[in-house]
This record gives C-alpha cells, structure tokens and sequence, in this order.
C-alpha cells in the first residue's frame, strides 16, 4: 500500500515589487469619516499608525465655528472688565460732578460716552488677547486640543476662526482710533464747555458769595431771570501773587467764547480798589466796562485752545503734516499720533498671534493660566508703547520705532512660538518654567502642611 502523498500548501504571493511591498498602504476609513493610512513593513511584520490625510470640510467648518464661539464668551466679559477697570477713575470724577458741583445725570452720560472710544481703542486688542489665550487653554485643558490634532488638524488648521476674529478686531480698533476717538475728544472738550458755561451763567446766586473759580469771589445783590444781568456786583480778584483787587459794578453779564473756552465777566459802571501787599499803597480807577475773564480751563479742566492731534481724525492728521511740513513747522506730535493711529490696531495680529500657540500648550488651569499671561502680555506691551511713545515726542527715536518696536518684538515672539507649537516642538524655557513654578508650588504646599 503505497503511502499517502502529502502536499504542502505553498503561502499566496504577494504582487508587486519590493519596493511596494515594503510601504504597502492600505486605507482604512474609521466611522467619523477619516482617511489614515497603515504603513506596514515587509521586513519586520509591524504596523504603525501615521498622522491622518484628509479630514471633511464639513468636519472643519463645524470645528471653526466651535472654536469661534468658545472666543466670543471670554471676548465679552474681557472686554467689559478692562473697559470697567480703566473707567474706574473717570467715574468717580463724573460722581463728583453730579454730587459736588450739581451736573445734570444726563450730561453725565453724555460725557461717559465721549469718554468710551479712548478706553475701547486699549482694552479691545486686550480683551481680544485673554480670549483666544482662554478658549485655546480650555481646549487643551479639556484634551480636546489633543483629539482634534489627533484626527488630523493642524494647528496651522485651526487658526482661521481666529484670524477671522483678529481681522474683525482690528477693523473696530481702527475705527476707533481714526474716527472715533477724535470724535469722542472734540465732543468732551465741547461738553466740558457747555457745563462749565451754564453753570458760571446760572451757579451765580443772589446774595450768595460765589467763589466757583480759582482766586475769584463773586457777589450780586440781584439776577435778572430773563436776560441773566446781575444788578451791583462785588468781585474780589486775588489771582496776581501779592496783590489784591475788589471791584464794584453797577451791573454785568457773562460773554461766552466757545473758542477760547472762556466766560468773561462784563462788568460796567464801577471802579476798581487795588492793594499792593509788597508796597502797602492803594489805588482805585473808575472805568465804564472791565473785562474779568473767567478761565473754564481751571474750573473744569477742559482741553487746550490748540488743537490737540489726538482730535484729528486720519485724514486731518494727514494734512496737518503736510501743512507743517510746507511751512517748516515742527509736526512731531502730528508724527507720532498718525503712527499711533496705526500701531495700535496692528497690535491686534500681533496678539494673536502670540496668543494661539501660548493658548495651545498643554496646562491645567487653562482660565487662571490665560488670564495671568494676558496680563503680563498687556503690561509688557503697553509699558514698551509708551515709553516709546514718549520718547519720540521727545525726538529721541523716530516715530516710526517707538511706536511699532512693541509690535515687532512682540511678532517676532509670536512667530517664533508657532513655529515651535505647530511643529509639535516643545519650548524648553516654556517647559522649564513651568517645572519652576510647579515645584515651587509643592514646596509652598508642603511647607503649609508641616507648619500646621
């Protein structure tokens, strides 16, 4: 009986060369829609997982809108709060012109609302920082920055929301600082007028001693109600070092000169009483009108009589330079508010820019975390802004480097930081600091433990 013939089943060959043998790719298509890849090796029998390929752009579009609405909430109550905090002076100001000085509420809101462009020009690229800082450190917190990298998002992927964000920022900052910040300066030194105005018309009381300006005593047996004359007037004038004046007046009436802003007091029919301290003698001089002006700029504070740059909007900045420059006049102050007029918006890519990848390292208190580097960020800017600001009105830099230095340091630290994060780098001071702080901690903590 012959033995059974036993064949032995030969293992299927592979087809193709070598070389496709070697990076052979088989896709794989997952259940959320991702197309990734197996690299698998002829030569050891291993697999290992690549970074996915493709990701749905419906999948990235849901992503963006998810990642903007997490900014918009820290955005708001960023916004309010830097706006709160630098308006803290200003109000008890305005308090104390309800309270003290018997300003209308009304006028006083009105004079917070010429107030707001200013602040909002500062506290929006701030408030717009401690968002991104927030949203993108609550993503990492929470992991989710990892999942979506994971599934094959870039950090270079996630940025357009927020350069939607910072484009849409910028183009209310510069709103702000080219129209209506000097809309919101002429308006106040034009309301502070009008107070000043009426109250110097109408504060003056009937058998009252007024002594609402500086150095001036005012005094009336009588006001007409309907033509505001005041009927024998006494004014004691002690506004001149070392000598004294008393002034006596048939009648007056109050002259407005919105220019100059000033009240004059137009007295007629009187004469002056004159006392030399130093030299003890006196004098009087009749006269049939005097002139005693009243300086609103000492009561009330109200701007210069010289245009301020800071009231020009862009184009009047523009031709104000170009006049001066025509003349021979000197135009740094011009200079430095139209690059100003610039920096400042500018400032708002320059902090996201910084801001993405900060927000995107990987810390526990993502929110205390944001707001404490946003501070420091804010502070380190603004510092570095004004001193160069002051420092080109001095003309000891040119305008154009102490207003974008800040803006230039700054960059170069946002771009430096992307690079490094993007690239899943990791910044070894970044990380070193942390280890720091954290050690730091846990002794402070053990050494709390141990002393109770």
């Amino acid at each position: 009986m012959l033995p059974r013939s036993t064949t032995k089943q030969q293992p299927r060959a592979r087809v193709g060369t070598p070389e496709q043998l070697e990076h052979r790719v088989d896709p794989i298509d997952d259940q959320a829609g991702f197309r990734t890849t197996r690299r698998k090796s002829a030569s050891s029998g291993c697999s290992a997982r690549t970074h996915p390929l493709d990701v749905p752009p419906r999948v990235v579009r849901i992503v963006h809108r998810y990642i903007f609405r997490e900014i918009l909430v820290p955005f708001a109550l960023g916004l309010s709060l830097f706006t709160f905090v630098l308006l803290i002076a200003r109000l008890i100001k305005l308090i104390e012109l309800v309270v003290n000085r018997g300003v209308p509420l009304v006028s006083v809101l009105r004079l917070l609302t010429y107030i707001l462009p200013a602040f909002l020009e500062v506290t929006l690229p701030m408030a717009m920082l401690l968002a991104i800082l927030v949203a993108f450190g609550r993503l990492s917190a929470d992991s989710e920055m990892v999942a979506l990298r994971s599934s094959g998002l870039s950090l270079y992927q996630l940025v357009p929301p927020v350069a939607v964000f910072v484009m849409i920022a910028m183009l209310l900052t510069g709103a702000l600082s080219f129209y209506a910040r000097p809309w919101g300066t002429r308006s106040l030194k034009g309301a502070l007028y009008e107070i000043a105005r009426t109250r110097a018309t109408a504060g003056i009381k009937p058998q009252v001693f007024n002594d609402d300006f500086p150095g001036l005593v005012i005094y009336t047996e009588g006001v007409d109600p309907t033509t505001d004359r005041l009927r024998h007037v006494l004014v004691a004038d002690e506004r001149e070092a070392g000598q004294r004046q008393t002034i006596f007046a048939r009648e007056a009436t109050m002259v407005s000169d919105p220019r100059l802003l000033t009240v004059t007091l137009r007295l007629r029919q009187g004469f002056i009483a004159s006392t030399d301290n130093r030299g003890g003698a006196d004098y009087q001089t009749d006269f049939e009108t005097y002139d005693v002006n009243l300086d609103l700029r000492q009561a009330f504070a109200a701007a210069r009589r010289d245009r301020d740059p800071k009231e020009m909007t862009l184009p009047q900045v523009r031709r104000a330079i170009a006049a001066k420059q025509a003349s021979g006049q000197p135009y740094v102050s011009e200079l430095v508010e139209y690059h100003r007029k610039f920096a400042i918006p500018f400032a708002c890519i320059v902090f996201g820019l910084v801001a993405t990848p900060l927000g995107a390292l990987p810390v526990r208190a993502a929110r205390a975390r944001g707001f404490a580097v946003s501070l420091v960020m804010i502070f380190v800017y603004y510092i570095l802004l004004s001193a160069g600001q002051a420092l080109a009105e001095q003309e000891l830099v040119p305008a154009v480097v102490g207003l974008w230095l800040p803006n230039l340091l700054f960059a170069l630290l946002g771009l430096y930081l992307f690079t490094q994060v993007a690239g899943e780098r990791t910044v070894l001071k970044l990380e070193r600091l942390q280890s720091a702080v954290d050690m730091l901690r846990s002794r402070l903590r053990l050494r709390t433990e141990a002393s109770s």
